[in-house]
């Protein structure tokens, strides 16, 4: 369940959680480990105003989240394969959490294979795209080197 200061802070920025043209339920709200190991964090895309964010909330008690990244919505629309529609758009961007096992299997053909991740990171994806796996350490977001 959404912690009461998650949800408090998404109704007050008037968020929408856009969803992919691929969801079979609710999507793109996700909780795991994403500063260490053990805590209970939580994300969301968030859409306002032709903006959409992707926010971090870490314990999920922070009233004030971080803003992982932003782009407008119109930057994350992609073509709708199933739709049969020649040109139909729809919102194509998803993140989920990517547990540090995701995270090495995605390292396998890599020369030089980086060790295990201690937490869970977030795989940001375009559906039909790469994904990029978003990785907290010593106080900032890197990205996680994949052979993808």
């Amino acid at each position: 369940m959404l912690p009461a200061a998650v949800a408090a802070e998404l109704n007050r920025r008037g968020c929408l959680i856009p969803q992919t043209y691929e969801a079979h339920g609710p999507e793109n709200v996700i909780h795991g480990s994403f500063k260490r190991a053990g805590e209970k964090d939580w994300a969301a895309l968030c859409s306002v105003h032709g903006t959409v964010s992707l926010l971090v909330f870490f314990d999920g008690t922070e009233a004030s989240p971080e803003v992982l990244l932003s782009a407008a919505e119109t930057a994350r629309l992609g073509p709708t394969p199933a739709s049969g529609l020649l040109g139909m758009l729809a919102f194509d961007w998803g993140i989920d959490v990517a547990t540090p096992e995701t995270v090495h299997e995605a390292q396998s053909q890599m020369r030089r294979r980086p060790a295990r991740l201690d937490h869970d990171a977030i795989a940001d994806a375009n559906v039909d795209g790469p994904t990029i796996y978003r990785f907290y350490t010593g106080n900032a977001w890197k990205m996680i080197e994949t052979s993808d």
